[in-house]
């Protein structure tokens, strides 16, 4: 049943008020225990029970769980649903095999649960009863277990699986949105750029392949080029210019892809806010989702960087998209 929009932006309108913005800023020139007491005086994380603060990520999963409630009950369409919680399935699923056939503890290595409870995933691996599941994560969990049958699963191989699947799944549900289908696009084609950049050769870049993007398999393949500023150059054309030219920088100065992959985490706030006085139908919602993620994985951030002595400086650069 679609939910009443109007009823849905007037209860984003309210709860805008106490998102952090720019105070994350504000809160980087703080010491940890003046952050802390200022997260929990605005109301992040209300339902935390902290005693230091050390427990910095009981309250960020506070609030995480607070963003899911409110998923749960005012997402706009199964599509919205989909794109927001089952991920966070394919996840879980892939701990939960390796926990299965390895004979692990799993409990430490799972997300919140997505739209299937994390119990239940694991009843259905056990039971070798994978009905109740998306045909997608069924397949990835049917395909991990045979690996493990076989004697071949290793720890690359299991998480291709389950990532190959998780996008073929989005694209399948999400197909009809055209704001959707245009983030997994991208999200797809990024996941590509950066596992041609970090494979040894062409062949196995092309095995790690994600679908739903659209950058072809033969443009992905103009990234093992010799020549890297001609490489930047062929993608002009498109929107990741920036996003390869960070890359490429980066590997040439023996450096981690940190700048390419705060692109990529931050791409879907960046992308409505420049929108954000046009946004329609389920837009308001999802950028809302989205700002409120931003800022926990924001929260996390500052809490490592400020118990570590980091700079203001080196801690802003640090931040996703505020």
């Amino acid at each position: 049943m679609a939910k009443d929009l109007t009823y849905t932006n007037g209860v984003i309108a309210v709860r805008e008020k106490y998102l952090l913005n720019d105070k994350i800023l504000k809160l980087c020139e703080a010491g940890a225990e003046d952050a802390l007491r200022s997260l929990s005086e605005s109301g992040f994380g209300k339902d935390a029970q902290i005693s230091s603060v050390y427990d910095y990520e009981e309250l960020v999963a506070a609030d995480e769980r607070s963003i899911d409630e409110f998923i749960r009950e005012y997402a706009p369409s199964k599509a919205e649903l989909e794109y927001l919680l089952s991920p966070r399935d394919f996840h879980n699923a892939k701990a939960l095999v390796k926990a299965v056939y390895l004979n692990l503890d799993a409990e430490k290595l799972l997300a919140p649960d997505g739209l299937y409870p994390a119990g239940k995933i694991l009843e259905c691996i056990r039971e070798n009863a994978l009905q109740p599941l998306n045909p997608h994560l069924r397949q990835a969990i049917a395909d991990a277990a045979e690996l493990f049958a076989k004697g071949d699963a290793s720890g690359a191989e299991i998480g291709l699986i389950f990532e190959k699947a998780q996008f073929a799944h989005l694209s399948a549900v999400c197909s009809k949105n055209l704001l959707l289908k245009k983030l997994i696009a991208v999200k797809a084609d990024m996941t590509n750029i950066l596992t041609a950049l970090r494979s040894d050769g062409s062949d196995y870049a092309k095995r790690c392949f994600v679908s739903g993007g659209r950058l072809a398999e033969n443009r992905l393949m103009q990234l093992f080029g010799e020549d890297k500023k001609r490489v930047a150059d062929s993608f002009k054309d498109t929107p990741y210019y920036d996003f390869i030219k960070s890359c490429l920088d980066a590997t040439a100065a023996a450096m981690p892809l940190t700048a390419a992959e705060r692109i990529a985490e931050s791409y879907e706030a960046e992308l409505l806010a420049a929108r954000r006085y046009d946004l329609k139908r389920s837009q308001p919602f999802l950028y809302y989702v989205f700002r409120r993620r931003a800022e926990n994985a924001n929260v996390r951030i500052l809490f490592v960087c400020l118990l570590a002595g980091m700079r203001e400086a080196d801690v802003k650069r640090r931040l996703r998209a505020v």
